[in-house]
């Protein structure tokens, strides 16, 4: 590669990265490697992190499984994804202070890649990947409970189940009918139809109406407001 790059980490930010990681390399080039993305050299953190990606879904997973007895397993996979997507891997990444020891080519450093979530969340994988080859599963599965664990505890199932399935479990919960769908109005070209349904609680005399591009979206949307109605709060605090 041509052009000029970021300097490699230093002894001192290798150690502060490792204490933040709760674990000490005994081959700081793993490291090294995990931190370098493909636009500095062609020897780069995409085969790490590969190794990363697998593990960390698997470790993940395991913590879900084992914190909470009761959850069945689409509420695990939707735990489990929301964990290990891009926006919270380089949230954690930046907790962990990674962004500084990133190794970039000149074009990445000059567009603000490191602040980027993708290369955040991508080298986040690698070093994950780098502690599972320099550690062993063991290891990284004490950085993941470490970097994991408050994230874990916070998670609440109800809240990622769509505006819909809400719905149907709190009135089954309430012992009343299941809301009703029916679409008012349609409006628009064909590449710009606009849906407008309104859902039905009948046996709390409750209709609320909403708008959106589809009729799945109408619905979702017409329920999440459906969710917030005095009246259905009302009747869900008897």
């Amino acid at each position: 590669m041509t052009g000029e790059r970021s300097t490699s980490a230093s002894g001192d930010d290798f150690a502060a990265l490792q204490n933040k990681l709760g674990y000490q390399f005994e081959s700081s080039a793993l490291l090294r490697a995990a931190l370098t993305h493909k636009s500095h050299s062609r020897q780069n953190n995409e085969r790490l992190e590969f190794i990363g990606d697998a593990v960390l879904g698997y470790l993940v997973g395991v913590m879900l499984y084992r914190h909470d007895e009761s959850l069945a397993e689409d509420a695990l996979s939707l735990m489990r994804a929301k964990l290990v997507r891009g926006t919270t891997l380089a949230e954690v990444a930046r907790e962990v202070d990674l962004a500084p020891q990133l190794r970039l080519g000149s074009g990445e450093m000059k567009s603000g890649g490191r602040q980027r979530d993708s290369i955040l969340a991508d080298a986040f994988e690698a070093v994950i990947g780098a502690v599972h080859e320099d550690g062993g599963i063991q290891a990284c599965a004490a950085v993941v409970e470490h970097l994991f664990a408050t994230r874990v505890a916070a998670l609440d199932p109800f809240d990622l189940k769509d505006a819909k399935t809400r719905l149907q479990e709190l009135l089954q919960g309430l012992h009343l009918k299941l809301p009703e769908y029916t679409v008012q109005d349609t409006s628009g070209a064909d590449h710009q139809r606009r849906y407008t349904v309104l859902c039905t609680v009948a046996e709390l005399d409750l209709q609320i109406a909403a708008t959106d591009s589809s009729r799945r979206r109408a619905e979702q949307a017409a329920a999440a407001r459906m969710l917030l109605d005095p009246g259905l709060l009302d009747w869900a605090h008897k």
